[in-house]
């Protein structure tokens, strides 16, 4: 069994070395001014997830494995299926196409910077805080 261990990791060290995102759930249209609120004073992130798309979920697992930021910056989950009306608002407030997955960097009120699929993987989060 050490050898496995050694070789695979076991679970306690497996779930130990995961990356944690302060994640705020985006579950309500009035949290988006809240969101434009708080961007005037610091950068506020909207990842949107698709729960039934596979590369939603790739995305995401990428993304989290990657996070390596501190507490300066409010990162809101919002689930596209769950949450339509919140995703739909997201596009007119921010002035953003719809895309799935999505991540939307908010500052000053305005969207400054957004990407979607793959590409949000690439991005440096530090640039934008």
């Amino acid at each position: 069994m050490g050898i496995f261990n050694g070789l695979f990791g076991n679970k306690e060290q497996t779930q130990r070395e995961e990356k944690q995102i302060p994640w705020i759930p985006l579950v309500s249209e009035e949290q988006l001014d809240e969101i434009a609120e708080k961007s005037k004073s610091r950068t506020q992130l909207i990842f949107k997830h698709s729960t039934t798309c596979g590369i939603s979920r790739m995305v995401l697992n990428m993304f989290t494995s990657t996070y390596a930021l501190g507490k300066d910056i409010d990162i809101y989950f919002l689930d596209l299926h769950a949450h339509r009306n919140v995703s739909n608002e997201v596009a007119v407030r921010f002035q953003v196409m719809h895309q799935s997955p999505q991540l939307l960097i908010i500052k000053n009120g305005e969207t400054i910077y957004h990407t979607s699929h793959g590409a949000i993987a690439d991005i440096n989060l530090e640039e934008y805080i």
